[in-house]
């Protein structure tokens, strides 16, 4: 008899539900987060009729409360290939490559997650997953020791792998198995108070770099942060205070705009718990460790190769006029320089489509389904759009910043200091240790953008599009 195996939607579901009462539990303050998101999301579409019909339209309302992303840290090439292959029973993949190296953080990294419409439609998970770079430890005997540490731990139980392997030999699980599979792997996520390591060498790997020794000290790695997805940050901003959370200095991303484009993010300072090291000789083994924090995104138009290269080259302006201290200072006028800079970024949906800055998907209306049989369509897509036959929307941003990204590591890591690291990019490195190639996320952009225009020409009957916006 044939066994009836659970979709992986439906497996990622289960698992970011788990994975979030998991961290409400451990984090009280991400659920008092979860509370203010959802204030905020309520106000916000009872404000915006033309929003909530526009989520609605695009099958996006019902995704949005269930909408996370978390961050993990691994430490060894092994690692990394087996989180791939346990993510994918999931129904997620490695999208994009990122290289924190050069803002000073000792990793690069990738985002696992849905990559198709119905699938993002279902459930958006992701898990934006960096990998140590040990060879940018410049202590030679610091770096043996940590790669020596890392080499003796073990990520993943029997069960959790025993169960990857049979997802991929029976091409999925069946519902008990499927359930299983999510309390197992959950346990690679968990929090540990106990470190794998002396007090001693966890103030080496920290002096080093504060996130090696986040990576190198402990069992696993702890989801650091889990992030729900606004439709207003600047209000979630503003109230956390009001709800006894101190959110950090600056909104990372964009400025606010009437056009949201790609991802602006923002999060409260790291816990500081309490650890208990290795004994050691000197007798010391208690001590804190701060690493899980608290996230909130608000998500944009997906941009072009030319919209993005425009945005990089505005955010460089302003980071290299203003820099925002782990205090705060410089904020103030961080934030009035990317207002003012930004202001060369078009903020109209029609422009940004017409110069070829972001990504749309494109469908039928109403009014021009009714023409149809009267056969009084142009085939021209900026005359379709113009006589209310075609619509576009802007296609959600799914994926990460590394500039952002940075920016809340440093953010949580409390300092300024901009370490410089000799070692660029090292795609390829990280692919072999991933065991396949990530994909590019413009591509995928391009690839949803051109299906529903296809679509929107098929069901009016014009054939082929005769023409395309897609750069």
């Amino acid at each position: 008899m044939a066994i009836d195996h659970v979709h992986p939607d439906d497996v990622r579901s289960r698992f970011s539900r788990a994975m979030s009462e998991m961290y409400r539990t451990e984090v009280p303050q991400y659920g008092t987060l979860m509370d203010l998101v959802a204030d905020v999301n309520e106000d916000t579409l009872a404000n915006d009729p033309g929003l909530h019909d526009a989520l609605v339209r695009n099958d996006e309302l019902d995704r949005l409360s269930v909408e996370r992303h978390g961050a993990i840290r691994l430490g060894t090439a092994d690692e990394l290939f087996n989180i791939r292959r346990v993510f994918a029973v999931m129904g997620m993949y490695p999208v994009g490559y990122y290289d924190l190296s050069v803002a000073g953080i000792p990793v690069h990294s990738t985002a696992f997650r849905p990559v198709d419409d119905e699938a993002l439609r279902r459930n958006p998970f992701r898990v934006f997953t960096s990998l140590l770079r040990l060879e940018l430890i410049a202590d030679e005997v610091l770096r043996a020791e940590a790669a020596e540490i890392l080499s003796r731990r073990k990520i993943f139980t029997d069960r959790a792998l025993f169960l990857v392997d049979k997802a991929e030999m029976d091409g999925g699980l069946a519902s008990e198995d499927a359930d299983e599979f999510v309390r197992e792997v959950l346990e690679t996520f968990r929090w540990h108070s106990d470190a794998t390591v002396t007090l001693a060498t966890y103030k080496r790997l920290h002096d080093a770099h504060r996130l090696i020794a986040d990576v190198v000290s402990f069992k696993g790695p702890h989801i650091n942060h889990l992030t729900p997805r606004t439709l207003d940050i600047d209000a979630v901003q503003e109230g956390m205070p009001k709800r006894g959370i101190s959110p950090k200095a600056v909104i990372e991303g964009p400025p606010r705009r009437r056009c949201a484009i790609l991802l602006r993010q923002t999060s409260f300072k790291a816990l500081e718990e309490n650890i208990k090291f290795k004994p050691a000789a000197d007798g010391g083994s208690s001590g804190t460790h701060t690493a899980r924090f608290g996230e909130i995104e608000q998500r944009g138009v997906a941009l072009t190769a030319k919209g993005r290269k425009l945005y990089d080259e505005l955010l460089a302006s302003v980071r290299s006029d203003v820099q925002v201290a782990s205090t705060g200072g410089n904020s103030g006028d961080y934030n009035s320089q990317l207002v003012e800079t930004f202001r060369q970024f078009p903020d109209e949906w029609r422009e940004l489509r017409t110069k070829g800055l972001a990504f749309f998907r494109y469908s039928a209306t109403e009014t021009g389904l009714n023409n149809v049989a009267g056969g009084r369509l142009p085939s021209n897509l900026d005359a379709l759009i113009d006589a209310g036959y075609v619509r576009f929307d802007p296609i959600v941003y799914e994926d990460f910043l590394p500039v952002s990204a940075a920016g809340i590591f440093q953010s949580n890591l409390g300092t300024d200091v901009q370490q410089n690291y000799s070692e660029s990019s090292n795609r390829v490195a990280f692919e072999q240790s991933l065991g396949a190639a990530v994909q590019n996320e413009l591509d995928l952009y391009a690839d949803a953008e051109r299906r529903s225009l296809d679509l929107a020409y098929e069901v009016l009957g014009l054939g082929q599009p005769a023409q395309r916006l897609i750069a």
